[in-house]
């Protein structure tokens, strides 16, 4: 199995390029990140360039998280703020070669309308992002950590992408969140294989490194070897005591 370093999460001692270079010396096969717009475009490619690694994704804009927004996407009444963050996600993934854009619904009532503004603004995306071979991820976050998330669940993902029938629409698999809020990973992970586009991984519940916890991950890294997963997954974690210091667990899933 190849795994990513999300530097969202890893490595956040460290400017993004030099992040970039620590995931690579650290064994890393690829790497992914949360908002990286701060840092110019050119010097993360630079970055990845230096290292071989790709990155594998990037999030758009969340909005003004001071004031509780999570994103933007399934906001009524707010779609040219969601459309200019998708726009400027689409624009920073082609300068960086990042694979997919991961657009972030945000926290809503849970009606009609906002369902109604998310599936409008992912065909826009969808659309923006499929001349540039971009895949646009959309990720069920637990209602425990955001409280309100438009998107929890990956039934309800998994009608959205039917329903857009886009080829560049994919499911991000979050594995701590998706044992929060509906466990049975193995079952899921094989019945909605077709649709997943990426996976990631953390210990639950701390969301610490992923080799302690409630879920078996080197049992499951087996079993989704075994669904023929070719993609990465992604070490989307806090460090219980620093980046390096917990590193252990990836030699072991390794073998």
């Amino acid at each position: 199995m190849r795994y990513s370093a999300n530097l969202g999460f890893l490595f956040t001692d460290l400017p993004l390029p030099e992040a970039i270079h620590a995931a690579k010396k650290a064994g890393f096969d690829a790497v992914e990140c949360h908002f990286p717009y701060d840092v110019p475009a050119a010097e993360v490619a630079q970055a990845l360039r230096d290292t071989g690694l790709t990155m594998l994704g990037l999030n758009t804009w969340p909005g003004d998280k001071a004031a509780g927004d999570f994103g933007l996407a399934a906001l009524p009444g707010r779609m040219d703020e969601a459309r200019a963050a998708i726009a400027q996600a689409v624009d920073y993934a082609v300068a960086t070669g990042t694979k997919a854009v991961h657009v972030m619904a945000g926290r809503t009532d849970g009606g009609e309308a906002a369902e109604d503004a998310f599936r409008a603004n992912l065909a826009h995306a969808c659309d923006l992002a499929a001349p540039h071979g971009i895949t646009i991820l959309i990720e069920p976050i637990n209602t425990r950590d955001v409280q309100d998330y438009h998107l929890s669940r990956t039934d309800h993902a998994a009608r959205i992408i039917a329903a857009l029938n886009r080829p560049n629409l994919k499911l991000m698999f979050d594995c701590y969140h998706m044992q929060i809020m509906q466990g049975d990973l193995a079952t899921h992970l094989r019945d909605l294989m077709p649709v997943i586009g990426h996976i990631q991984i953390a210990a639950v519940p701390d969301r610490g490194e992923p080799d302690r916890g409630e879920v078996d991950y080197r049992w499951l890294m087996r079993h989704l070897a075994g669904l023929d997963y070719d993609g990465h997954v992604g070490a989307e974690y806090r460090p219980r005591a620093g980046t390096v210091a917990g590193l252990g667990w990836m030699a072991q899933f390794r073998t």
